[in-house]
């Protein structure tokens, strides 16, 4: 198979496995426990901790383990409770309906509209109806367009009027340099399977001035807020991942990057093809297109029968069948929003399988 839907989740790297293992066999303590087998175990996550700190370039003390992305995206949303929520049109499914379900416990609830290019407007920071110790949440990186956002800049206006930002930083972490203090945001979610690491792991990540809601009650786990017995194994592979993450950066930006031009260079060759948000700074592996006269859901599936791997849009909403609300919000016309692929390179992808992968597209939509 050709994979190339890596914004949707990644194989986990064999070095990964090898560090998880001992975790699932004989270190199997709990890390709450006093005696040897429980101070393994928890010396282990801090070193996770550690880990994705140096990655990330946060406080360690400050990362708060979770089941993954969308509950850290829950559990930051959980602080607006009782004051105002404003967040951009473009966000992660996790975002957008967990603030819809959750609207009876904000003072208010605002949207952030973004322009053409997929950045959010900060016109519109100007215009929402601020309070001091309201809380916005901007994704750092679009997961179907790539697009990246100027978040130190909203954190920096946001901040001058008492505001605190969260940002999904999940499909942005392991595949460009960031500095979680330099952003200047309160909060921010993390993945572990986004980077090679294993599934149901993630990590809230909380600014030292930010005083954290509790989120799971009923222990004191991860310095109480969030209850729960920590998944040593996964936090130990996130913690791996995270480590290669930082020592390969260069190296996997720069390949993912030539492998992204090679693909969008082939792809311009395409009569009226459109490569959304073409000319804004994206992911160096993340390329959404569409064809008009395609029905994207068709295509993906007569893809898949030649063993080749794409998507849509956001894995967490591909069945729905609706038109992508992150294109709806850029102004793209639904009938090429309706064609949208999404193609999301990984480290381990070819230069063959890109040419590949277009020559099967081609006579796809010859056909």
């Amino acid at each position: 198979m050709i994979y190339l839907d890596h914004n949707a989740t990644t194989r986990c790297d064999e070095r990964v496995v090898e560090a998880m293992l001992p975790y699932l066999q004989g270190m199997y303590g709990n890390p709450s426990s006093l005696y040897k087998l429980g101070r393994i175990a928890r010396s282990a996550i801090d070193t996770a901790r550690e880990q994705i700190s140096a990655l990330i370039d946060a406080p360690a003390a400050g990362i708060v383990f979770t089941s993954g992305g969308t509950e850290a995206n829950a559990q930051a949303l959980a602080n607006a409770r009782g004051v105002g929520l404003a967040i951009s049109t473009i966000e992660h499914p996790s975002i957008f309906e967990n603030a819809e379900y959750h609207q009876q416990c904000f003072r208010q609830l605002q949207t952030l509209a973004v322009d053409v290019t997929g950045s959010v407007s900060l016109a519109s920071l100007h215009q929402a109806n601020w309070h001091a110790g309201d809380l916005a949440s901007v994704m750092l990186a679009n997961n179907e367009t790539g697009v990246i956002q100027d978040v130190a800049v909203i954190a920096e206006r946001l901040a001058a009027q008492g505001v605190n930002l969260h940002t999904d930083a999940v499909q942005a972490l392991g595949k460009i340099p960031f500095s979680f203090r330099k952003l200047g945001v309160k909060l921010m979610s993390l993945s572990s399977h986004k980077i090679y690491g294993p599934k149901g792991c993630g990590a809230l990540v909380v600014a030292e001035d930010f005083v954290l809601k509790p989120w799971l009650r009923g222990g004191d786990q991860e310095h109480g807020s969030r209850a729960g017995t920590e998944n040593v194994a996964a936090i130990v592979g996130f913690g791996k991942a995270a480590e290669l993450a930082k020592a390969e950066m260069n190296a996997r930006e720069a390949r993912m990057l030539a492998l992204r031009m090679r693909l969008e260079q082939a792809l311009r060759t395409i009569p009226g093809l459109a490569i959304f948000a073409e000319h804004s700074k994206r992911l160096p592996n993340t390329v959404q297109f569409g064809i008009p006269g395609i029905s994207g859901e068709m295509l993906l599936m007569q893809l898949d029968q030649r063993n080749v791997a794409v998507s849509s849009g956001s894995a967490c909403s591909a069945s729905s069948g609706e038109i992508s609300p992150v294109l709806t919000a850029m102004g793209v016309e639904a009938s090429l929003a309706k064609s949208a692929i999404r193609v999301s390179l990984g480290k381990d992808n070819q230069e063959t399988e890109i040419d590949q992968f277009v020559d099967v597209l081609k006579t796809l939509i010859a056909n």
